[in-house]
This record gives C-alpha cells, structure tokens and sequence, in this order.
C-alpha cells in the first residue's frame, strides 16, 4: 500500500466491502480491541475501523487484514484519546487510560487464572507452588515427597499446555 487513498467507491461496493470485512474479522478485531482498549471504547473503534477500511477492501489493496484493521483502529484510538485530553485536562485523562490499562490487565489474569484452574490437579499444584507461591523445585519436591525430576518433569508439562491454552486464547481472539 503506497499511503494514497483508493478512488471513491460506490454505496453498493462499501456496503458489500463492510460485509466482507465485518464477516471475516469482526470477531477477532472486537475481542482484541476490547483487550487493549476497554468494552466502552471497542465498538465504536471497530465501527470506525471498517468505515477507514472498507474504501480499499473495494481497491482490494489490503494484503495483511488483520495487521490493517489493527493500525487503523489505533490510529482511531490515539485520535480519541488525544481529543479527550485536549477537553477533559491531563489528570482525567490520565485516569481514563489507566483504568483501559487495567481493565485489560484484569481480562489477561481471569484468562491465565481460568487456564491454570483447568490444569490436571498435580501439574496445576507444582506450578501454583513455583510460579504463585515462589518455591524452589527442591523445596516443592521436599514439600510433596516427589523427587526434584518429577517436579521438572511436572513443571514442563504444566507449562507446555498454560502455553498451548493461551496461544488458543490468542489465536480466538
């Protein structure tokens, strides 16, 4: 894409554009924005998104969908955010992304804390007892009357499915 506009299309190539688009992608372009920038601000961001995008969906320009939809939405966001600045003042602001910031922050833990739960009970209790509580794997090995490999062993398992799960996690969204 070489940055210039496409030529104006007509109603009915947008409208089966913002078809194509919302079909395709809707899904993942809404949980991913609701991840990064709050529920409140997710569905006006995608609506906006498709509107922007929708014009070179009918010039068939766009080669990478996803990483498309995914700048023109930040690009919509950073506008929407420098324009609440600009007529609520910095501290309310501030506020304002810190609570977006936190919010997807709480999404990413209910995910993981989800993931872990559904573990089989004895990796789930060899990662808790490492990655949460903090103990070595000698100590959980002490701890558990295992030997220290089994702990590993344990360990690895555990982490290769939080891993699988979360890129399925990901991958959904």
């Amino acid at each position: 894409m070489d940055g210039s506009l496409p030529p104006t299309p007509s109603l009915a190539e947008v409208n089966a554009a913002l078809e194509r688009l919302c079909r395709r992608h809707d899904r993942w372009l809404r949980d991913r924005l609701r991840k990064r920038y709050g529920a409140v601000l997710a569905d006006d961001l995608a609506q906006d998104t498709y509107l922007r995008a929708a014009p070179y969906e009918v010039a068939g320009q766009i080669r990478h969908p996803k990483a498309f939809l995914m700048e023109i939405a930040d690009n919509l966001a950073r506008d929407w955010f420098r324009n609440r600045r600009r007529e609520a003042g910095p501290e309310e602001s501030a506020r304002e992304i810190e609570s977006a910031a936190e919010a997807a922050q709480q999404e990413a833990e209910t995910n993981l804390r989800r993931i872990v739960l559904a573990l089989p009970d004895k990796l789930r209790d060899v990662f808790i007892l490492t990655h949460i509580e903090g103990l070595s794997y000698a100590d959980v090995a002490k701890l558990r009357k295992i030997p220290v490999t089994t702990v590993h062993h344990r360990m690895r398992e555990a982490l290769a499915l939080t891993r699988k799960a979360l890129r399925e996690t990901q991958a959904s969204s």
